[in-house]
């Protein structure tokens, strides 16, 4: 089911897949409940994916978000029911960079005020004659990622200044920051303070919600923008809508609390009101460009998951460091690793990860298994005595926690 707009040109390729595909773009989050039977796999954009829509369905195995965040799905409700939950990254990273560059030239020039003026048929050139300029301001990007560096190449043919945080990167991050000519601070708090711009690209965790706190804010120069066309819950609005009534400070978003439902249009939200403030409709990843490219991987992720694996999965747990890797060799018959599990059963260990391929052309195959737990040697000695059973290796792959 894809239960948000997607771009119809690409629903036959999926059918050519073996999938059959229900499009219901209409479905808000309060009807999804109602909708999932039957249905395997959920693609949606920005409808919401609650834990009553996921207890409410019988067969979904996949979520898919078509783009980068999640944050509308949950995933604790996903992971109770063995559901994969994977997201579309690396797609949209172009749009959202140029709807960043678009929010400071809004704010600079203060574009969607001129429009409103001309549209009253005031004219008042002198009032909005007054921008800055970007040519020569220092811009501080809050996360250097796919994001963060397409805004900084955009930034850079406009003559800005590049700052971001000082974080352990990547030799080809290093080399791309060198080219751009990308500067370091130690902290957000130089950060906010030196910067003209802020610009915020990082994605929401515990770690990162509410970070641009009424301190940071306090600390931004006389006239300096925030922009944030990343996640709502980076930015303590509170503090935001006190700022921008206390200082001379601009905002430009994509993003905000209290954002309109996209089935009934209604939203409530006093910081998209104040005038000191520009805002979008969400629309960071929503060019065509953006959205053909989110489907054509779409279509490829689903090519995968007719083959058994699932791409992007983010609700997956890290692997626990299990006790004893078994390395086992065995003859590439039906019923082999169903000894193989009932013997490591017995033994009272649980197997956390499990892996077998086939040798080509030999009939032949070696199974890994990750269990939790220390084997013994009399166990070892078992599963070497199982039929078809060509060699086993066990060996620790760390303590556990």
């Amino acid at each position: 089911m894809l239960a948000d707009s997607f771009p119809e040109q690409f629903l036959p390729e999926m059918e050519r897949l073996g999938f059959r595909c229900e499009y219901r773009p209409e479905l808000g989050g309060a009807e999804l409940a109602g909708a999932l039977a039957g249905v395997q796999v959920l693609l949606v954009r920005s409808t919401p994916v609650t834990a009553e829509a996921i207890e409410a369905a019988d067969d979904l195995a996949w979520i898919i978000r078509a783009g980068a965040g999640y944050n509308t799905i949950d995933c604790q409700a996903a992971s109770r029911r063995a559901i994969w939950v994977s997201n579309v990254p690396r797609q949209n990273a172009i749009a959202v960079a140029e709807l960043a560059m678009g929010l400071m030239l809004a704010v600079d020039r203060r574009i969607p005020d001129n429009v409103t003026a001309i549209r009253r048929n005031e004219w008042r050139k002198k009032e909005f004659s007054a921008a800055r300029g970007l040519h020569g301001r220092t811009l501080g990007i809050v996360g250097l990622g796919q994001i963060g560096f397409e805004v900084a190449k955009r930034a850079r043919a406009f003559g800005l200044k590049l700052l971001t945080l000082e974080r352990p990167r990547t030799f080809e991050a290093l080399d791309q920051m060198r080219k751009l000519g990308v500067g370091t601070v130690a902290g957000l708090e130089e950060l906010f303070t030196v910067s003209d711009i802020i610009s915020l690209h990082t994605p929401s965790t515990p770690e990162t919600t509410g970070m641009v706190t009424a301190d940071l804010l306090a600390r931004m120069k006389p006239g300096a923008w925030l922009i944030n066309t990343a996640r709502a819950e980076l930015v303590d609005e509170d503090a935001l809508l006190e700022a921008v009534e206390r200082q001379d400070l601009w905002v430009g978003i994509d993003v905000f609390s209290g954002e309109a439902d996209a089935a009934s249009g209604a939203g409530d939200s006093k910081l998209a009101g104040h005038p000191q403030v520009y805002v979008t409709h969400h629309i960071g990843a929503s060019t065509r460009q953006a959205q053909h490219a989110i489907a054509a991987e779409v279509v490829r992720m689903l090519a995968d998951f007719a083959r058994g694996k699932a791409r992007n999965v983010v609700n997956l747990g890290a692997l626990p460091p299990a006790g004893t890797y078994l390395t086992i060799r065995h003859v590439d018959r039906v019923g082999v690793l169903s000894g193989v599990l009932t013997s490591i059963k017995s033994s009272g260990l649980n197997v956390q990860h499990m892996t077998n391929q086939v040798f080509s052309g030999a009939g032949t195959a070696v199974a890994v298994v990750q269990v939790q737990g220390e084997v013994s040697d009399a166990m070892v000695t078992e599963l070497e005595g199982l039929p078809y059973i060509l060699g086993v290796t066990a060996y620790p792959s760390g303590p556990l926690e």
